[in-house]
C-alpha cells in the first residue's frame, strides 16, 4: 500500500478547471487499478492532497434542490458569481476567498475502505485544527461537515463537506471557512439546511487569520489521522 501523498498547491484557480484536474487524477489512478487487475501488475497507485482557493462560485450536489439558490441567472453574473451543478453529495454550497478548500483524491485501498470512516476522519482533522484557536468543533448528526454549538439554537457550520468516490478512490473534499466573507452564504440555503447559520474562523475570533498556518494544521492532522508516510510536494500538471 502506498502511504505517500502528493502535495499539489493550486492557489486561486477557478472552480471548473479544478473540477476537471481532480477528474482527471481520479481516472489515472482509476486506470492503475484496472491495468493491475486486469494484467494480474501490483503497480503502486498514487495519492494526491490539492489546496485551493477558488473565485466566487455556488456548487450544487447530485442530490441538491436547485431552489436552495436565492439567486436568478442574471443576479449571478451581475455579481460575479460562477454556479455549477457537480457531481459531489451533498446540496449546495459558497467558495471564495479566504476559504481553505481540501480535495484529497486518494486511493482508500492505500488506506482504509470505509467511506463512512473517511468522512469522519475528513471532519477530525477540522475539528482538531480549529481546537488549536480555542474553537469547539463537533459534529451534526445527519449533517456531514464541522459545526459550532450543536444542539442549541445557535448551531452554525464553520465547514461544508463533500465527496465523490469511484473504483475507492474519492475526489472533492471540504472547505473551510477562515476569512470568507460570510455575506456570500445569504444567497443561498447552504447545503439545503434551513434556520442554521453559517460562521467563520474570523467571525468567531474577532480576527484575521494566517492562511498557511492553518493549512499547516491541516495537513499536520491528516498525516496523523490517515497515518500518511510523507507529503510530497508537485507542481501542478
Amino acid at each position: 500500500m502506498n502511504k505517500n501523498v502528493y502535495l499539489i498547491e493550486l492557489f486561486q484557480k477557478d472552480y471548473k478547471s479544478t473540477w476537471d484536474y481532480q477528474a482527471d487524477l481520479l481516472q489515472g489512478i482509476i486506470d492503475v487499478k484496472i491495468k493491475n487487475r486486469r494484467e494480474e501488475l501490483a503497480i503502486p497507485t498514487d495519492n494526491y492532497f490539492l489546496f485551493v482557493e477558488h473565485p466566487h462560485v455556488y456548487t450544487l450536489g447530485k442530490s441538491g434542490d436547485m431552489s436552495n439558490l436565492l439567486l436568478s441567472e442574471k443576479q449571478l453574473e451581475n455579481k460575479g458569481i460562477a454556479f455549477y451543478k457537480i457531481n459531489r453529495g451533498g446540496d449546495i454550497t459558497y467558495h471564495g476567498q479566504g476559504q481553505i478548500v481540501g480535495y484529497p483524491i486518494l486511493d482508500l485501498e492505500n488506506f482504509f475502505t470505509d467511506i463512512h470512516k473517511y468522512l469522519r476522519f475528513l471532519e477530525e482533522v477540522i475539528i482538531k485544527v480549529i481546537a488549536e484557536y480555542g474553537l469547539k468543533g463537533e459534529r451534526s448528526e445527519g449533517e456531514t461537515g464541522v459545526w459550532l454549538d450543536v444542539g442549541t439554537p445557535f448551531a452554525r457550520k464553520i465547514c461544508a463537506m463533500g465527496i465523490r468516490t469511484s473504483r475507492w478512490v474519492t475526489m472533492h473534499g471540504f472547505a473551510l471557512n477562515v476569512n470568507t466573507d460570510l455575506g456570500y452564504f445569504d444567497h443561498i440555503i447552504p447545503c439545503g439546511i434551513k434556520g442554521k447559520a453559517v460562521t467563520s474562523m474570523e467571525a468567531e475570533l474577532g480576527r484575521k487569520l494566517d492562511v498557511e498556518e492553518v493549512k499547516m494544521k491541516i495537513l499536520k492532522y491528516f498525516k496523523e489521522l490517515f497515518e500518511v508516510n510523507e507529503f510530497i510536494k508537485k507542481a501542478s500538471l
